[in-house]
This record gives structure tokens, sequence and C-alpha cells, in this order.
């Protein structure tokens, strides 16, 4: 069994003007690809990990020896965050139910939470990611990673812990085309583009 590369669930220009069918284009079909196929290049040493969901392959990297982990991390990494990524994206969703009471709950309004998620991913170093995570304790926050860190890793490993249910990719491939150094429009943008269904999903199915 190897990975391979998600078909996204709607065309590359769906998400327009917000983010560009270029840069989509390229974001999936360039870097997602080179995530999924360096992880299979690494797994072929280990044939027994490649059956595991990709979720929880990178939650098990302590399999893998010290002189290929850090390989692994970042591809295995990337290929899952993007393909909650894609899933994550949809024009015209509207933040509603469980999920808007639980934001309101502990971040005291949606537009606080707004705020300290803009302030996470404008402030990642770099490339990384801004996290809307459920934490063990069932309360949501806002975290951030370096690079393809997840918060499913080890917090040791990522920095950063809980089960995702929004995340925004801030390398400057995500955006580089249509937003050029301009990261904060960039993430203002997002909230245009998401799929607040799926997060629902996500959350609702966790906290079951």
């Amino acid at each position: 069994m190897s990975y391979s590369l998600p078909s996204l669930p709607y065309s590359y220009d769906a998400l327009e003007p917000h983010f560009d069918k270029q840069t989509m284009e390229i974001h999936h079909t360039k870097h997602h690809q080179t995530y999924v196929t360096n992880t299979n290049t690494a797994l072929e040493a280990f044939p027994e990990l490649s059956e595991l969901d990709i979720d929880d392959l990178i939650q098990q990297l302590d399999k893998f020896p010290a002189d290929k982990r850090t390989f692994v991390r970042n591809n295995a990494g990337g290929h899952s965050n993007h393909s909650m990524f894609w899933k994550g994206l949809k024009l015209g969703t509207v933040l509603s139910g469980t999920l808007k009471a639980a934001i309101e709950r502990d971040f005291g309004s949606i537009d606080s939470f707004k705020k300290e998620f803009e302030q996470a991913a404008a402030t990642r170093f770099g490339s990384g990611w801004a996290w809307l995570v459920l934490k063990k304790d069932g309360k949501l926050a806002v975290v951030s990673t370096a690079n393809q860190d997840s918060p499913l890793m080890d917090e040791e490993i990522a920095g950063a812990s809980g089960y995702p249910i929004v995340g925004l990719d801030v390398w400057e491939h995500a955006y580089y085309l249509k937003y050029q150094n301009r990261r904060p429009d960039y993430i203002k943008a997002f909230w245009y583009v998401v799929n607040w269904d799926e997060a629902a999903k996500r959350y609702e199915e966790k906290i079951k």
C-alpha cells in the first residue's frame, strides 16, 4: 500500500477571487504531490507502517530510525496537513451550531477567536501553520506549528497539541503568487473560504 494525492472536491478556480486558480493548482499538484512521493519513498523500507492512516503514521514517528525521522516528519506531516486543508476550504459556508457555541464559550466571541487565530498565523516566523484545535480537556484553543508539523504529533516534537478542527497553511507557496509578501491579506481572505461545515463535522465527531 502507498499513499496517493487526494483529489480536490472542487475545481482549482472554485475559491476565486480569494484563493487563485494558479496557486491552488501548483500547491496541490506540485507541493502536496511531493510530500506524498517522498513519504512513499521513505516507507519502502517500512512496509508494515505504510498500512497506517497518514494521521496515525505521524503520531508514531518514534518507530522510525533517528536518521529517517525528520524526513518522514516533514513529508508525512505535509501529506496529513494538506489532506485536511483541502477539505477545509469552500465558499459560502456559515459558522453555526455547536462549533460556534464552543468558540464563543472558549474565546469569548467569534471576533476574539479570529483575532487570536490571525495573530498566530501572522506571527509564525518562516513557514508553518495556524490551527484551531480541540484539547484533551474538551476546550478549543489556537496553536501554531512550524514547517509541516501537526498538532497530532507529540507535543515535544511539534510544540503544540490537540485535534485539528481548522488549519491554515502559511507557507509562502500557499499565497505568494496572489498576495506576494502580504501574508495578513491572505489570512483575512481565509475567512471567506473556510469550510465551516467540515470544521463542525470534525468537532462534533470528536466530542461524541
